[in-house]
């Protein structure tokens, strides 16, 4: 064998071992499955949400071996679109008992059901992005499992796997259900809530729509309630799901043993940030902006920014791996929130805190 060749197949080893060991964390038992089923459907002008199936055109349903691939910008199989289609993947798998960590990437949006609850809900227009649920418990056995895609316009690319986090059955204290038993367990003493009219409900750094998302609240699970606040006009609770605290929106939420006015009034982060210092970040807007006092469109707006002008970025909230808010002061000394969609900015906006 030439010297040349030698050193060819040892690069190639090199990156093989290389991918390996960031795909799976040492100790951790990880898998793609098998046995996937693939239904895939045309569905002209498929907006950022989940589409009606029902109106779009069934192509083919075909089995794979894993949810695993790089479409480019071409279609993914004879008879889709290369734009605008939708895969539903299906199986079934069977998993030891423990807790599961299940990690998604795609360009553009997926969700992802195991046992009937959804744990990663990003059916959205974005390049490519990676998700992990929260630490999900599994009753161990035949676990259902279904992966929906999106693909809206340029690449589309999907992928989906497991980790197995802790081996043996969930201790009870885990305030989720186990998964394929559908029977809560550490259900609070105290006041709490259940997730109703959602499969998985975002919990975030503060009660409004466009604020950090903490974890997600999945539905046949009680989460102790400790607080509300009404700033976008009707209740956010502040709840404890796994240990990680955070709030979700009232109008989801069903609260079990407890009125909302016995819950306590709590101000948030967002009400103590406007006087964060300036960092040096500029960006400039790209369409004339509306500036409001928190980060949602639920609020009114408290003044515009021309195209153009330039703004001191202070602060941004982060959904999906994307910056959907940039707190911002203007010249004149204002301080408020804008659509970080349409503002440039360059990458120095990695060093402004998210919120």
């Amino acid at each position: 064998m030439r010297r040349k060749d030698v050193f060819i197949l040892v690069a190639l080893f090199a990156i093989t071992i290389t991918l390996l060991l960031q795909l799976a964390p040492l100790g951790a038992q990880s898998g793609f499955g098998t046995g996937w089923t693939a239904t895939y459907h045309n569905c002209p002008a498929l907006s950022a949400t989940t589409p009606d199936l029902n109106t779009c055109t069934v192509v083919t349903s075909q089995a794979v071996a894993a949810v695993n691939f790089d479409y480019g910008t071409g279609s993914p199989t004879a008879g889709v679109n290369p734009d605008n289609f939708y895969i539903r993947f299906d199986s079934v798998q069977n998993l030891l008992p423990g807790t599961y960590e299940f990690v998604a990437a795609s360009d553009d949006g997926i969700r992802v059901t195991i046992n009937g609850q959804v744990v990663i809900d990003q059916l959205i227009g974005r390049v490519l992005t990676t998700d992990r649920s929260q630490p999900i418990p599994i009753a161990g056995g035949a676990v259902t499992m279904r992966v929906d895609f999106i693909d809206l316009i340029d690449r589309a690319q999907v992928q989906f796997q497991w980790f197995q986090q802790t081996s043996g059955t969930p201790a009870a204290t885990n305030p989720f259900a186990l998964l394929g038993t559908g029977t809560p367990v550490g259900t609070p003493s105290g006041p709490s809530v259940s997730v109703t009219g959602v499969n998985g409900l975002a919990v975030r750094t503060g009660p409004y729509i466009g604020a950090s998302m903490v974890t997600t609240a999945l539905r046949g699970n009680v989460y102790a309630v400790t607080a509300r606040n009404n700033s976008e006009g009707f209740n956010w609770y502040y709840i404890n799901v796994n240990g990680r605290q955070g709030w979700a929106s009232g109008r989801y939420l069903t609260l079990n043993n407890i009125t909302p006015d016995a819950l306590p009034t709590q101000a948030t982060i967002f009400d103590q940030i406007d006087g964060a210092p300036d960092l040096g970040i500029i960006g400039s807007p790209r369409a004339v902006m509306n500036v409001r006092p928190r980060p949602t469109t639920r609020l009114d707006e408290i003044d515009e920014i021309a195209w153009g002008e330039q703004v001191s970025i202070i602060g941004r909230t982060v959904q999906a791996g994307t910056n959907r808010w940039y707190h911002i002061r203007t010249s004149e000394g204002l301080v408020g929130w804008i659509l970080a969609a349409y503002v440039q900015v360059g990458p120095e906006v990695v060093g402004a805190p998210v919120r």
